[in-house]
């Protein structure tokens, strides 16, 4: 009797385990299940999703605060890396996989399952991470007027992205900058949008080239080898009065749709994963509150059908002074149609605040709905359910030799020769190569800090030779001169060291803005940083002489202009300066064009091409050639 009892026993723990196993392969079939259509997927997940598992997947937080755990048990939907938010100073591509995979594996182990989206600032390159090569910001590219090149930048980008586990990114800006006294000009990458619709192409270079029976509005990314992109900041944040960061653009509506928008409509037709909200405002609504823009256009009238996604803190800047009734901030966030709110530190406040409005019927569950399923789409589409967790295969992508030689491209088909003044000897650009003896000076030759500007190893960007790799314009200049030509170098050059050192056949003086971001970068005077105008003087006052500007936008410069012999616009060219040597010797030809109004005062801002005032230094469009 005793034995035969057993033999029941096991035989039904074992009909009870086939059953469970098969009850469980049945249940989670649909949604984890490729084959399966992405709304049929996305509809069983969401059917199974309670209310605080939809609210979690809502959420983004800063690498700083987020946990393995705080992922798991809040399903948090997304982490970012805020400007300069590394795991350590200098870490490897490898310490980056492994602190993203961390986090994935908390999400993974989270009751469903959902695996978090992993976002950083890439927008001008991988430009948090050490070693990763950096490419000229946008107002560089686009006085290159070249798409295609904009779009190979977006697959390098992408690349060096996903070397370091990471597979989306704020990128790109699309504001159209009416008013260089703007802190975030050189995010833009002209004053025109059909230059910014031109650059649009960077999207299908870091999501992937969308498949032609694609829908319109769906968002798209096309392997393990791209990244989700964001356009941004929606809408209008490059026309605020007087160029003030966050503030307010006072233009009707057709004015807002014919030049603000644009660049929108292109970045959607392209597949574009996601989009940001400005932190600024339209006629006095902040866009963080703005449903006619954000649910009414950008998703019922454009078909967008990706997400929408909050700028940092964005929604605690719908209140002055930021975050004074946060409860209300949440509710005009949520029903203005944001689906992902970059918080990015406290998610318990954001998750009970949002909670309690749909417990209370003040939010309505299809409005959440509505932000999950696109959420979800994003990373069906990415194959984030498939491949959740970063491999070791893209390491060697971080800047790598091709991904060098396309930025030192992109830095020659950027600069823009304003000024090019002929003697008996003909004109000085481009300089020889085989003179006796050069002079080289300014603040911004021999710096690789200031040539990346802002957004470069941290937010604000730094000043220095020691916080990544790449090649100074000194360096560019010195390896592309004659072995047998002195080249001189002197940061600030006084009147004993010119004098003791002639003749010098010509000087070249590199000189321009310091590196900023966001509102730091905001000028009401927009001058050259000291003592650029007195370097300009002294030396070329003694010496003939080509002036570089590294700047990420126009500055003044006419009460320097009759000294001067040659005059470059080289933008914020990024970690490869020989390409500015390259066609300051005449390897390559200078064949950039302005991409925004070159004015000669800042009392005539803001200027812009078409203006009935317009009368610039140099206009929009102007570049001479060699």
């Amino acid at each position: 009797m005793r034995t035969c009892s057993i033999f029941p026993t096991v035989g039904t723990v074992v009909l009870l385990f086939l059953l469970a196993a098969l009850t469980v392969e049945a249940e989670y079939m649909k949604y984890k299940d490729r084959k399966q259509p992405t709304n049929t997927r996305i509809k069983d997940l969401m059917s199974r999703m309670t209310l605080s598992e939809k609210i979690g997947q809502m959420v983004q937080l800063d690498r700083t605060v987020a946990t393995a755990e705080i992922m798991r048990d809040y399903s948090i939907g997304s982490i970012l890396s805020g400007g300069g938010s590394v795991p350590r100073p200098q870490a490897t591509p490898v310490e980056w996989i492994n602190m993203v995979n961390d986090f994935q594996k908390g999400s993974l182990s989270s009751r469903l399952g959902i695996p978090m989206i992993y976002g950083i600032d890439a927008v001008h390159g991988h430009n948090n991470v050490y070693k990763a090569t950096v490419f000229p910001h946008n107002v560089g590219l686009g006085a290159t007027r070249d798409p295609d090149l904009v779009k190979r930048i977006g697959a390098a980008t992408a690349l060096e992205v996903r070397a370091t586990g990471i597979d989306y990114v704020f990128a790109p800006c699309i504001a159209v900058c009416r008013d260089p006294r703007w802190g975030r000009c050189f995010e833009s990458y002209s004053e025109d949008p059909r230059v910014v619709i031109q650059m649009t192409e960077i999207i299908p270079g870091l999501q992937g080239d969308i498949p032609a029976d694609s829908p319109k509005g769906v968002p798209y990314v096309g392997g393990r080898n791209k990244v989700a992109a964001c356009a941004k900041h929606f809408v209008g944040d490059g026309g605020t009065t007087n160029g003030i960061n966050e503030n307010n653009t006072v233009i009707d509506r057709h004015g807002l749709l014919s030049i603000h928008m644009p660049g929108y409509y292109h970045s959607i037709i392209k597949g574009v994963s996601t989009i940001m909200v400005s932190y600024s405002s339209w006629n006095g609504l902040k866009m963080h509150a703005n449903r006619d823009l954000v649910t009414s256009f950008l998703k019922d009238t454009l078909k967008f059908r990706g997400f929408v996604i909050s700028d940092w803190q964005g929604i605690d800047r719908i209140t002055s002074p930021p975050h004074a009734n946060y409860s209300y901030s949440v509710l005009a966030g949520v029903n203005a149609g944001i689906d992902m709110f970059m918080l990015p530190f406290n998610h318990t406040d954001f998750i009970d605040i949002l909670t309690g409005y749909v417990n209370n019927n003040i939010v309505p569950m299809s409005r959440i709905d509505d932000a999950v399923r696109r959420i979800l789409r994003v990373k069906f589409t990415m194959g984030l359910f498939e491949n959740p967790l970063a491999d070791q295969n893209f390491v060697d992508q971080l800047g790598s030799q091709a991904h060098r030689d396309l930025a030192r491209e992109a830095v020659r088909k950027s600069l823009v020769l304003l000024k090019n003044r002929e003697d008996e000897q003909g004109a000085i650009l481009p300089l020889s190569k085989n003179a006796s003896r050069i002079l080289v000076a300014g603040t911004h030759a021999n710096n690789l800090g200031y040539q990346c500007g802002g957004w470069t190893i941290t937010w604000q960007g730094l000043d220095g030779n020691n916080h990544s790799t790449g090649t100074t314009i000194l360096s560019g200049i010195t390896s592309a001169v004659d072995k047998n030509t002195q080249v001189l170098f002197s940061e600030n050059p006084d009147s004993v060291f010119l004098e003791s050192n002639k003749p010098f056949d010509y000087a070249i003086v590199v000189v321009g803005e310091t590196p900023y971001a966001e509102t730091f970068g905001d000028s009401m005077n927009l001058t050259l940083s000291e003592p650029g105008p007195n370097i300009i003087r002294k030396v070329c006052g003694a010496v003939k002489c080509v002036v570089v500007i590294v700047s990420g936008r126009p500055i003044v410069i006419e009460p320097y202009l009759d000294e001067i012999y040659g005059l470059v616009a080289a933008w914020l060219p990024g970690t490869e300066g020989q390409g500015v040597a390259d066609v300051l010797f005449g390897d390559y030809g200078f064949n950039g064009t302005l991409p925004r109004t070159w004015f000669r005062n800042v009392d005539q801002l803001p200027m812009n091409f078409g203006d009935s005032n317009y009368d610039p230094l140099f206009s929009f469009g102007y570049g001479l050639t060699t």
